[in-house]
């Protein structure tokens, strides 16, 4: 790594699912031992609602994250690029470490659908600050099902 805090960046397509989750995912769980970002190679307008959601039915919020567009200068700053299903429009540079983390999409999906994604996100987020030496400062282990439905009445 290139400093003592190490640097990642999550890349999707649209920046409003995966990558925005998985940013708040490695914020939550790394605190400051990591510098997190994310963007995308054809950024949204908007984060996914369903995204916003399942993040919050697990205590995150991420209702104010805007999509960011992809720049050079973003991934040669970083020293691990995480890509989700961006393919060949992400670019590469050598001395980089690269994962491609194949995880369904969850544009137009519901927040049912959404909810197996941010799990997995969760997941390996978790196996990559274990690879970066860098301990969980909180974890809050997901919801799987829905959040209880209030009383009605």
């Amino acid at each position: 790594m290139s400093t003592s805090r190490p640097s990642v960046l999550f890349v999707c397509v649209h920046n409003a699912g995966r990558s925005q989750m998985a940013q708040a995912w490695l914020a939550q769980l790394a605190g400051d031992a990591v510098e997190v970002r994310s963007a995308g190679s054809a950024p949204g307008d908007a984060v996914n609602p369903a995204a916003v959601e399942a993040m919050r039915e697990v205590g995150i919020d991420i209702s104010d994250a805007h999509p960011k567009v992809l720049t050079t200068e973003t991934v040669l700053s970083s020293d691990v690029v995480i890509t989700m299903g961006c393919g060949d429009t992400c670019p590469v540079f050598p001395g980089k470490r690269y994962e491609d983390w194949p995880l369904d999409d969850p544009a137009g999906q519901g927040v049912e659908a959404v909810r197996p994604i941010r799990d997995a996100i969760h997941q390996r987020v978790i196996d990559l600050l274990r690879s970066l030496d860098v301990p969980v400062v909180t974890d809050r282990a997901p919801r799987t099902t829905a959040p209880p439905s209030a009383p009605s009445g």
